[in-house]
């Protein structure tokens, strides 16, 4: 059932490794950066104290009735009310007893609110526990998440202090994503500064709504500056995809102005866009492009949103531009117009130059159409000659 308390084997260990909880209190005394020291007392956050009520194994068997509670709003806010009667030394006891139920993948918003709650009192107490007794990343980014939010930098010199080998910190993705908003000239130091990673991704996937609330023209100046190719290219990608969907003319224009892999990735996604809103514009835009890859990649977003709904017109504009065609083109159109013209579809597979690319659509198209409707496809087939690795595929069918 949705939100019951499950049995070990869908617990918090699960993603965040062994639920076993060890002390780590030791770690803190003996590390020779910010987790120790006489700065340690300055980190603490200003969450006044509270005063903790009833015993520690009454406050657990508190825990433990509100997290079997089925209600989830009723849940949430006795949690809360848990929450703020704990005082800076109850946290630890009390997520250990949170991931000793077995939490389903519902629950994760409410381990998400022990653990900010904990980074918001206790930051370094809090990540020494996560570092001890967990072996994915959700404990310890939810923490450096909350605590950069109140001191950015406290968090990132732990993130860099704390960051093992030469691959990309895994620890910043979250800090950038917390400053994307309220500091994105640090937010993208500190993404410019990572190598080509997955966390990098993920960093550049949380800046990009806050740059995008700026506006279209500052989202661009902000991607221009990047040096990275890899990075701008990614940047433009994920900006472009955005964009698209209220200004396909500019956005298409932006990226005929930056030619690159993104402009090459794209370019057919938003002229499909734009195919879509208005097909006379998107058309019209086509014939200022140099005849070449680009206007390769614009012909086939605009032939694969018209040839859903009208494949004439589609195959019409292929027409239009000959040299343009190439076989990714005859691919968008055969796919988007075969459901409604099945012959017409096929009839353009000849034009895909690569043999392997060719006898292959072949196979699929016609396979399909022959458990569609069989006896179309073999009359079909009766007056047109297949190539025969082709015909010999299909003859195993029947």
């Amino acid at each position: 059932m949705a939100g019951r308390i499950s049995s070990s084997d869908s617990s918090a260990a699960t993603r965040d490794g062994s639920a076993g909880t060890k002390s780590s209190r030791a770690s803190a005394q003996t590390t020779g950066d910010a987790s120790s020291g006489p700065g340690r007392k300055s980190q603490l956050s200003d969450r006044p104290a509270r005063a903790a009520t009833g015993s520690a194994s009454e406050r657990l068997a508190r825990l433990d009735s509100i997290m079997r509670g089925e209600n989830p709003l009723d849940r949430n806010r006795a949690l809360l009310a848990f929450i703020d009667q704990l005082g800076p030394g109850d946290f630890e006891a009390a997520v250990a007893q949170f991931r000793s139920l077995g939490i389903t993948d519902s629950r994760f918003g409410e381990y998400a609110l022990l653990l900010s709650a904990w980074a918001k009192a206790d930051p370094l107490a809090a990540l020494d526990y996560a570092k001890a007794n967990t072996g994915g990343r959700f404990a310890t980014s939810t923490i450096l998440v909350s605590w950069a939010s109140t001191d950015p930098e406290a968090a990132i010199r732990w993130a860099e202090t704390h960051h093992e080998g030469d691959g990309a910190n895994p620890y910043l993705a979250g800090i950038i994503r917390t400053l994307a908003g309220s500091d994105p000239v640090r937010a993208t130091q500190l993404l410019t500064g990572m190598p080509r990673s997955q966390e990098r991704g993920e960093a550049l996937d949380a800046m990009m709504p806050h740059l995008l609330t700026q506006g279209a023209g500052a989202a661009r100046v902000w991607i221009s500056e990047i040096k990275d190719d890899a990075l701008r290219d990614g940047a433009m990608m994920r900006a472009a995809a955005q964009l698209a969907a209220t200004d396909p003319a500019g956005t298409a224009a932006w990226l005929a102005a930056n030619p690159g892999q993104a402009t090459q990735r794209t370019m057919d996604d938003v002229y499909s866009v734009w195919a879509g809103q208005d097909p006379q514009a998107a058309m019209s835009s086509i014939t200022s492009l140099a005849s070449g890859e680009d206007r390769s990649n614009a012909l086939r977003g605009v032939i694969g949103n018209v040839a859903i709904t009208d494949p004439n017109a589609a195959l019409s504009m292929m027409n239009r531009f000959p040299n343009d065609v190439t076989d990714q083109v005859v691919q968008q159109f055969v796919w988007h117009s075969f459901g409604n013209e099945p012959s017409l579809a096929i009839n353009q597979i000849a034009r895909i130059a690569d043999e392997g690319q060719r006898n292959q659509m072949y196979s699929r198209t016609i396979g399909s159409w022959m458990d569609r409707d069989a006896a179309a496809a073999n009359a079909w087939m009766r007056t047109n000659p297949l190539p025969v690795p082709v015909q010999e595929q299909l003859n195993k069918r029947r």
